[in-house]
This record gives C-alpha cells, structure tokens and sequence, in this order.
C-alpha cells in the first residue's frame, strides 16, 4: 500500500527549528489538510517528509522507502507534488504542459506511448480542460491555470497528492472547482495532503485535520474532533463561532 508516513521528523536552518518532531500518516482514500498559521513550517514539514529538503532528524518514508533516498522519478511515480510556487517557464499548449506529468514514466512530449496518450487524456477530462487542450497556456485565467497544474499532476497517475496551498489567490468558485477535482481523486482510491489556509474549506472537504503551530502538530482527528473556536483562538489568534461544521471569524482575539 502507497502510504506518506513522517516519525518525529525533525527540520533546522541554522539555529532555527522549522520543523520539531512531527508526525503524521496519509493513507489512500482519505483527504487530509494541513493548517496553520504562516511561518508554521507547513511547506518545510512537506517537503521534508517527501525527501525533498534533507531532515534533521526523525524518519519519513513512501511506500514504506526512505524518501530521502528515492529518485526523482521513483518519488514521481509514488507521489505527485505540487509546490507553492507553481511558474510555468515557458508558454506551451495546454496538452503538452499535462504530458510533463509522465515523464517520471520516461515519456517525452514528442514520444508518447499509447499508455501516456490515455493518462493524459483522463487527467484533462478530469481537470474539465479537454476543451482547451489545444490553447497556450498563456491565454487561461487563473483558475484555468490551476486546474492545469492538477491536471499535470492527475497524469502522472500516482497513488498520492501533496499539494501546498493549490487553491490560494483563487475566487471562491475555483475554490471549490479545485478540491472537487481533489476529491474525486480521493474518491477513486488516491491520497490528498493538501495545505489550506480556509478552515471551512478544511472541514468541508477534509476526512482528517493536522494543525500546526511553531513547527510542530498540536492536534490531529477529524473535522467533528478538533475543529473548535478555542482552537482557531489557540492556532490563529482569532475569534470564531464554531458550529458544527460552520466556521464564523469575528476578528483577533
């Protein structure tokens, strides 16, 4: 089974601890987001855990390998990642930007197998951007844009997702466009780490919740077990109404 698992996973830069003794586990069919206030080491602990920036301390493996030690494409056929900053360097058709997802199966845009033919084509159909497949990607809105880059990552049909803030600087209804198309994803047996900055998103979509403050996870469940306004209080430094599910900011507490 194709599991992310971190164990007191431990990051430095210097004198700094961004990351302190975290762990967690993502498993398929399940959605997981990852919240927290900025400067909490959310991307640090995700690119730790992924073997991407080299840990301090502690253990992180997938697929029961250290990740440290997998390729860059062994790690690509396990887990797709989409980084925060996603800049595309050149201006390119819209197909051809969702083929780079298979080059961790070693195709090449002009030497595609018929398998990679059929990712590509399933992970537009289920980004919504067949009908702009042939468009540069220099003529798409921004949430066109970021249906692209899940839609690059959807092709290298991995078993797992981590995706850092995919839905920021998007309007609402993209928003919600991104994570259906996560969710789906859930659905047909994949696994989603995803950071959210939005707590209704977080309990909307999510099965489980990790919160983080100071580089470390302070509280883990889910949305029903760990969503409360003394936790937004203690996390964020807000006040909130907490009902249920419904998220209500007031303002700084």
């Amino acid at each position: 089974m194709s599991e992310l698992v971190a164990a007191g996973l431990t990051l430095t830069a210097g004198t700094a601890t961004l990351v302190d003794g975290a762990s967690f586990r993502l498993r398929p069919r399940e959605l997981v987001a990852l919240l927290g206030p900025n400067g909490a080491g959310k991307t640090s602990l995700l690119r730790a855990s992924l073997g991407i920036q080299k840990r301090s301390g502690g253990e992180a493996t997938l697929g029961g390998r250290d990740s440290e030690r997998l390729s860059p494409a062994a790690r690509a056929r396990l887990v797709s990642y989409l980084p925060q900053a996603r800049s595309i360097a050149w201006p390119n058709v819209v197909r051809d930007i969702v083929a780079l997802g298979r080059f961790s199966h070693g195709a090449s845009i002009g030497a595609l197998w018929a398998a990679d033919r059929e990712a590509v084509e399933r992970a537009l159909e289920a980004c919504d951007l067949a009908h702009l497949a042939n468009r540069r990607s220099d003529t798409l809105s921004g949430g066109e844009l970021a249906r692209l880059h899940c839609a690059r990552a959807f092709a290298a049909e991995a078993p797992l997702l981590v995706a850092d803030e995919p839905v920021g600087g998007l309007d609402p209804f993209h928003q919600f466009r991104v994570l259906d198309i996560t969710k789906a994803f859930v659905d047909r047996g994949g696994g989603a780490l995803i950071v959210l900055h939005d707590v209704a998103l977080a309990a909307r979509y999510a099965n489980r919740l990790l919160w983080m403050k100071d580089g470390c996870i302070v509280a883990r469940g889910t949305p029903q077990e760990t969503l409360s306004a003394e936790r937004l209080a203690a996390i964020y430094g807000v006040r909130a109404r907490v009902d249920g599910l419904r998220v209500a900011l007031e303002g700084a507490a």
